[in-house]
C-alpha cells in the first residue's frame, strides 16, 4: 500500500506503477537519503516534536537498512515507487511507530531536493578529481617531450611549427576551465532545501540551520518554492559535463588522426587499442573514437533537461522526476571519459621524427620569411606578397622554402641576404615566440608551471 493510499480507493495498476516508479533510477541515491533523514530526525528531536527515543530509533533502524542495502540483501519493491518511500517503509515496518512519525513536517518534494543536492555535490567532486587526473598526464607529457616539433596547423593545413608541448597544455587550459565548471556547479547544489515540505513551509517549528549544518551544505534556501522546483543546479552540472565532452572530443579526434598511419605522430597503448574482426593488421582508437561519441549523448542529456523544465510552472511536478537520470549518465559518462583519456595519454609513445618530418613540409617558415622583409622596412602586406609568390614557385617546382637557392629570393626582393637561412630553421622560429603564451621554450616552460600552480595539492 503507498504512503499516500488513504485518499485513494483503488491502487495503481502494474503498468502505471512501472511507469511511474523512479525507483530504478534514484535508488542509488539511498546514502543520501538515509544521511538526510537522520539529519531531519535529529532536528525533530532537538525541536521537541518528537521524543529523544523516536529519533535514537530512526537512526538505528536507518543504519541497518544502509548496511542491508550495501550487502546486497535489501530487497527493492517497486511498489515502493522511490528510493524515499523503500526506506521509509522498511523502516517502519522495522522500527513501528517512530519511523512513521520520521516524515513529519517533511514532503517528498524537498526531500528528493536535499538527495539529488547532495548526490551531486559529491559526483561533482569526483569529476574534478578525474579532470585533475587528465591535466596531470598531458602535462606529464608535455615535460618528456618538451623539445619535440610538430606542424601547427589551421583549417587542418600546416600553418607554423611549435612544440608538441606547447599543444599538449592547450588542453590543460581547457580542462583547468572545465574543472571551474564543475566546481560552479557543486557551489550551485550547495544548498539545503529541507524544511521547505510540499512548497510551502511548515507549521512545525523547524531548525533548517540547524539540518544545513548537519548535511554540510553552505546555506539554506531561503524560499519554499524554489527550494523544491529549483533544478538549475542540474543544468550546470550537466553544461558542465557538456563542454568537458566536448573538450574530449576534439582531444581524442587529434589522438585518431595522430595515430593514423597519415600522421604516425603517436602509438596508442594496446590496452587502449582494438583489433579487426577482419583484417588481421588493424589497431583501431576505438576508445578515443567512443569519448569522440559519446559527447552527443551528454549534450543530449542537457537538451533534455533544458526542455523538461521548460515553462513549468511553480512548485513542483511530476515531470522533475526526468532529472535524475540525465544527470546521473551525464556525470558517469564524463568520468568515464575523463578516466578512459588519461590512460591513453599516459601509456601513449610519441614519435618526435614524424612530428619533425611533416613540420618540414607545407612552408611553415612562410611567415617569418616575411617578418624577416618587414623588419628590414618593407610593409608587411608588401612582404606577405613577396613570400606568396616565392610559396608558388616551390609549389610549381615540388620543393620547400628551405630548397631555394639565395638567388631565388633575391629575385623577387633584394633586401634578402645570405641570413634568410636563419629565418627558414625551424627549431630557430620556434623559439622566437617568446611573448607570453608562446611556443618558444621558455615561453612553453613558463606555462607548463602555471598549468602545474592550478593543480590541486
Amino acid at each position: 500500500m503507498a504512503l499516500w493510499s488513504g485518499r485513494f480507493e483503488e491502487s495503481a495498476n502494474a503498468f502505471t506503477q512501472r511507469f511511474g516508479a523512479s525507483l530504478p533510477v534514484d535508488k542509488r541515491l539511498y546514502r543520501q537519503d538515509i544521511q538526510g533523514s537522520k539529519a531531519h530526525a535529529a532536528m525533530l528531536a532537538d525541536a521537541g516534536i518528537i521524543t529523544p527515543e523516536d529519533a535514537a530509533a530512526i537512526e538505528e533502524g536507518l543504519d541497518g537498512i544502509q548496511a542491508d542495502i550495501e550487502r546486497g540483501v535489501f530487497a527493492f519493491d517497486i511498489n515502493n515507487e522511490d528510493i524515499h518511500m523503500s526506506i521509509e517503509s522498511e523502516l517502519t515496518a522495522r522500527i513501528g511507530d517512530a519511523g512513521a512519525r520520521l516524515h513529519t513536517g517533511r514532503s517528498r518534494n524537498d526531500q528528493v531536493a536535499t538527495d539529488t543536492r547532495l548526490y551531486m555535490k559529491e559526483r561533482a567532486a569526483q569529476l574534478m578529481d578525474a579532470n585533475v587526473r587528465l591535466r596531470k598526464a598531458l602535462i606529464a607529457q608535455a615535460e618528456a617531450n618538451m623539445d619535440v616539433i610538430m606542424p601547427g596547423c589551421t583549417h587542418l593545413q600546416h600553418a607554423q611549427p611549435v612544440l608538441f608541448a606547447h599543444h599538449l597544455l592547450a588542453y590543460t587550459w581547457m580542462l583547468a576551465r572545465d574543472h571551474g565548471r564543475l566546481a560552479q556547479a557543486r557551489v550551485a547544489a550547495d544548498a539545503n532545501p529541507l524544511g521547505a515540505a510540499a512548497l510551502a513551509g511548515t507549521t512545525y517549528p523547524l531548525d533548517r540551520f540547524a539540518t544545513t549544518e548537519a548535511l554540510g551544505f553552505a546555506r539554506p534556501i531561503p524560499n519554499s518554492l524554489d527550494a523544491v522546483s529549483d533544478r538549475d543546479f542540474l543544468l550546470d552540472l550537466i553544461y558542465a559535463c557538456s563542454v568537458s565532452c566536448l573538450h574530449l572530443s576534439r582531444l581524442c579526434e587529434e589522438l585518431i588522426l595522430w595515430s593514423s598511419a597519415e600522421f604516425g605522430f603517436i602509438t596508442l597503448s594496446d590496452a587502449y587499442s582494438t583489433g579487426s574482426s577482419i583484417m588481421p593488421q588493424k589497431k583501431n582508437p576505438d576508445f578515443a573514437e567512443l569519448i569522440r561519441g559519446k559527447t552527443g549523448r551528454v549534450v543530449g542529456n542537457l537538451m533534455a533537461l533544458m526542455m523538461t523544465l521548460k515553462a513549468l510552472p511553480l512548485a513542483y511536478n511530476k515531470d522533475m522526476q526526468e532529472d535524475k537520470e540525465g544527470a546521473l549518465d551525464a556525470a558517469d559518462t564524463l568520468e568515464d571519459c575523463l578516466i578512459c583519456a588519461a590512460g591513453m595519454l599516459e601509456t601513449m609513445t610519441v614519435h618526435p621524427d614524424a612530428m619533425m618530418a611533416q613540420a618540414k613540409k607545407g612552408h611553415l617558415a612562410a611567415t617569418d620569411v616575411a617578418d624577416y622583409l618587414a623588419k628590414k622596412g618593407m610593409p608587411f602586406r608588401a612582404a606577405h606578397e613577396v613570400v606568396g609568390r616565392l610559396v608558388l614557385t616551390c609549389e610549381k617546382r615540388g620543393c620547400n622554402l628551405a630548397d631555394l637557392a639565395l638567388e631565388d629570393f633575391q629575385a623577387e626582393s633584394p633586401l634578402f641576404e645570405e641570413d634568410i637561412v636563419s629565418a627558414l630553421d625551424l627549431r630557430a622560429i620556434v623559439d622566437a615566440r617568446t611573448t607570453y603564451g608562446g611556443t618558444a621554450t621558455s615561453a612553453v616552460q613558463q606555462q607548463l608551471q602555471e598549468a602545474k600552480s592550478l593543480l590541486p595539492t
